[in-house]
């Protein structure tokens, strides 16, 4: 049994996370903005015998963070998913820009994953593994425009983390970014290649696999590394 933490758990990556593990025999503290809106994650939870719980974390907010972080004891973590984020706007940004919603998106999707990093640090053990889900948007490979304040944001999550993953190496804390594919949540859209599922199913066997040696990589869901 590994105990396990999720941010942004109420849907999506987050939740099917939450579920895997729970069907694994893990512990799973899942964290989300408003737990009385979470009624797929309270319903896993209170079918769970206890293994899953519900806690409120905003990652937006340093009190709210660290409430939540402190919300577990002192239970050392396995696997922290920095999964909490945010799209912003998908306008045509070229002439102009709702910059209130670019620092929304960042406070969220940069921000956020080192407060909960930060925050979570004396949960942590050598062997811990601190995953943030990022995107194949954050490369320069993307061969497409728009998207400018998730795409940026979510490049500039890779980058924190792999300096982080370099701070951190001497303590045995592995860290490393995720890109889980296009997958079909309210983000990605029913369009998207991946179901929910196997996106997750990828993302957990990554996970599983990372070692120290590969701290602060960039990988995708299939366990090959992302360009970027």
């Amino acid at each position: 049994m590994k105990n396990i933490a999720i941010t942004g758990a109420a849907r999506g990556l987050g939740l099917e996370l939450a579920r895997q593990h729970l069907a694994a025999g893990d512990r799973v503290f899942a964290f989300v903005r408003n737990p009385s809106r979470a009624d797929q994650l309270n319903a896993l939870a209170g079918g769970s015998a206890g293994m899953l719980s519900v806690h409120e974390m905003d990652v937006c907010d340093e009190a709210s963070v660290r409430a939540g972080a402190a919300s577990i004891g002192d239970l050392a973590l396995d696997i922290l998913y920095n999964n909490a984020g945010l799209e912003g706007p998908n306008l045509p940004e070229l002439e102009s820009s709702d910059w209130a919603a670019w620092n929304e998106v960042f406070a969220t999707n940069v921000q956020g994953p080192l407060r909960v990093l930060q925050a979570f640090l004396p949960s942590l053990r050598e062997g811990s593994k601190i995953l943030s889900l990022s995107s194949s948007i954050a490369s320069s490979t993307w061969p497409m425009g728009g998207h400018y304040a998730y795409g940026a944001s979510k490049a500039a999550l890779v980058r924190l983390m792999r300096g982080v993953a370099i701070d951190l190496k001497d303590r045995g804390i592995i860290v490393g970014t995720i890109h889980p594919g296009w997958v079909q949540t309210d983000m990605g859209g029913p369009d998207a290649l991946l179901p929910v599922e196997e996106s997750v199913k990828g993302c957990r066997d990554v996970a599983a696999k990372w070692t120290l040696e590969q701290s602060g990589d960039f990988i995708q869901w299939t366990g090959e590394p992302q360009p970027w």
